[in-house]
């Protein structure tokens, strides 16, 4: 992901689906341990909902 689309993906997780910066600062330290799609991380450590991962990867989609 290139850093303008990786830029674009925090802001989209920060204002589209609330996600707090915390919580994106906990699956980034988790995703240098195991690494692993974010999206996924968030959700296997109950980050996001399972409806906020589907729209995480429709949005992933469209880019």
């Amino acid at each position: 992901m290139s850093p303008l689309t990786y830029s674009r993906f925090i802001s989209f997780l920060q204002e589209d689906l609330a996600i707090s910066t915390a919580s994106i600062a906990v699956a980034l330290r988790r995703s240098e341990q195991n690494p692993g799609p974010l999206p996924m991380i968030l959700w296997q450590y109950g980050l996001v909902t399972i409806e906020q991962l589907d729209k995480i990867y429709d949005w992933l989609e469209t880019i």
